[in-house]
């Protein structure tokens, strides 16, 4: 089975007073839960914050982005090793945000995740389409292009010590969401891909739903075959509803 995961990712908010109680009571609420995994993405700044107060706790810590290169003169960059050295074990790639607003390209997604992979982080690679795209029809296509750009680079296997996560760029931050049949599809298409390839991956590889998923829709969401989890934005700083949807997990 594919233990469910539910990962908070708080983009660029945030400071150590609001961590620190943020986490306090997600972790409380934790200590009822069972059979789900919670992780935490806090930005860059808050990562040594967000370990000392979910140390001891069933939450882990992971990162919003990472550098493609090492130690070295890359100005205002983050390596794996840095991260690593915070306690994260996680880290976001490929993330719409990063590709729309940063120009991130699918090779060089690929290249972050096979640098993560390398050093010993989860990955959570993230895909999806535009509402142009959606609304040309060809949103399977789009995805599976940006699979098979991470599969040319670091193969099959690594899709082990993988998460993907279906985010539709139209449903980031809009308030809308893909109905629960709309994100089954792309899920069920992306987890064919993977099984055209290796049966033993697609089984074991958890796919997230990252579209606008909150307290009031995660049960629907969820309780779709191809659905692992979600990829929490807005509903992740309140812990309330973050609690609520790993309930629903």
């Amino acid at each position: 089975m594919r233990t469910p995961l539910i990962a908070g990712n708080w983009k660029m908010n945030g400071d150590q007073d609001m961590a620190n109680a943020l986490c306090h009571e997600i972790t409380v609420g934790a200590q009822t839960l069972s059979n789900v995994e919670m992780l935490l993405c806090p930005p860059f700044t808050l990562l040594l914050v967000v370990e000392s107060a979910i140390e001891g706790s069933s939450c882990q810590l992971g990162a919003q982005d990472m550098d493609i290169n090492g130690n070295g003169a890359f100005t205002g960059q983050i390596s794996a090793a840095m991260l690593q050295d915070c306690g994260c074990k996680y880290v976001i790639l490929g993330h719409s945000e990063r590709r729309s607003i940063y120009g991130e390209s699918d090779l060089l997604v690929a290249e972050k995740v096979k640098i993560a992979v390398a050093n010993g982080l989860t990955a959570i690679l993230c895909v999806g389409e535009s509402r142009e795209e959606r609304e040309s029809g060809i949103t399977e296509q789009v995805v599976a292009r940006q699979i098979q750009t991470v599969i040319d680079i670091v193969g099959m296997q690594s899709f082990n010590n993988l998460v993907i996560a279906y985010e539709p760029v139209w449903a980031i931050g809009t308030g809308l969401t893909a109905t629960p049949d709309q994100a089954q599809r792309v899920h069920n298409s992306i987890r064919q891909q993977l099984a055209s390839l290796d049966s033993s991956v697609a089984d074991t590889c958890r796919i997230l739903y990252g579209g606008s998923m909150k307290a009031d829709n995660a049960n629907e969401l969820l309780a779709k075959p191809d659905i692992d989890g979600g990829l929490i934005g807005g509903a992740a700083l309140k812990a309330q509803d973050f609690l609520k949807i790993c309930q629903a997990a």
